[in-house]
């Protein structure tokens, strides 16, 4: 074999070897949870705010009928709760941390649903997938029952199917879009922050949790 073909081959292994290691130095530990607070768009707004967090999905789960929509989930009669996927790079943020953020941005007292959202669609929840999510999801409520003094109704429910919402409920808090309100036209970013300040949210939060709510206002 000539010497020119040898150097060759050398470089190109050498090359594959270096963009093999590259990959794996860059690949990450992508994890999911579900969660469900209330109104998915401030769920969605809130952790996409989190460092780590690759993105945040609104949908529905914990019901029994098969892709709902909004329209019937909204109704209360498929048992469906709005929920969120939040994945995350657990190289970055782990579980517990977000289930500590997540009871510091509901009010995880309230049975009937969060803040202004009234009915079944709209209560609190923690979807787990394994045991070890169970056990650091009741650690965090076990702890958050203590900080606040109250019984948690939150409960933590066994997985199950996650359907993703409509398109326009994806990323709601950013949209470009103009919707009317009732307070006439707004862009959809202003119609978002308006609909969370009328609606109580951060202030309630707020008054359960002072200093430790960590979204409070944060998209402002």
């Amino acid at each position: 074999m000539s010497k020119p073909r040898t150097q060759t081959r050398r470089l190109a292994l050498g090359l594959t070897l270096a963009l093999g290691l590259s990959a794996a130095a860059h690949a990450r530990d992508i994890q999911s949870m579900v969660v469900a607070g209330g109104c998915f768009w401030c769920v969605e707004s809130d952790f996409e705010s989190v460092p780590g967090v690759v993105e945040a999905v609104s949908g529905y789960t914990g019901g029994h009928t098969e892709n709902p929509t909004y329209k019937q989930v909204t109704t209360g009669t498929t048992g469906h709760y709005e929920a969120v996927k939040i994945s995350y790079d657990a190289d970055v943020v782990g579980y517990q941390r977000l289930i500590h953020l997540f009871f510091r941005s509901i009010d995880p007292t309230d049975p009937g649903g969060q803040f202004c959202d009234r009915g079944s669609s709209y209560r609190t929840a923690i979807f787990v997938a394994n045991d070890q999510q169970r056990a650091i999801a009741q650690a965090e409520l076990d702890a958050a029952q203590k900080a606040l003094g109250k019984p948690i109704v939150t409960p933590i429910l066994d997985a199950k199917t996650f359907t993703v919402a409509e398109d326009y409920h994806q990323d709601y808090y950013k949209g470009g879009g103009w919707v009317f309100t009732r307070r006439g036209p707004k862009s959809q970013v202003d119609a978002y922050n308006f609909y969370r300040e009328s609606c109580g949210r951060d202030a309630r939060v707020m008054q359960l949790w002072g200093a430790d709510a960590p979204f409070v206002h944060h998209g402002k």
